[in-house]
């Protein structure tokens, strides 16, 4: 079980610094819940998941895609983007309970969208933007 914690970054380099080392900790079939305004860093700390993950390629934003796979680190990490989903329905066509069984870490922005298909345990990451371009973020 992750506790309680808070940083507050001042880059998009301390962003996934911070996420690599939550990263470090996760075991399959974890799911990361993230949160936050657009442009809140989302996608910056999936980026230092896959860091922290040992994955070494380019990560992307899924936002007009849905979902990026990325395998080849210590773990498959699933990035999915749900801010173009409307409805809960939606979420079966992209495979999402697939997704959260495949024995990878699922990294779920927008999760707050559709709250009832998040798995219990999921650790839910709070990004929020703060005065002076900083970010605090909670999980």
């Amino acid at each position: 079980m992750i506790s309680p914690t808070e940083w507050i970054s001042k880059s998009p380099d301390q962003t996934r610094f911070i996420a690599a080392g939550l990263a470090r900790s996760l075991m399959a079939g974890s799911v990361i819940k993230l949160i936050g305004d657009l442009g809140a860093g989302k996608t910056e700390f999936v980026r230092g998941l896959a860091t922290g993950l040992n994955y070494n390629q380019v990560v992307t934003s899924p936002t007009f895609t849905l979902v990026h796979e990325y395998c080849g680190g210590r773990l498959p990490l699933f990035h999915m983007d749900l801010y173009r989903l409307n409805e809960e329905a939606e979420l079966d066509d992209i495979g999402f309970e697939d997704y959260l069984r495949a024995g990878g870490i699922c990294a779920v922005e927008w999760a707050d969208k559709f709250p009832a298909r998040m798995p219990r345990d999921s650790i839910e990451i709070v990004l929020t933007i703060r005065e002076n371009n900083t970010r605090r973020i909670a999980w």
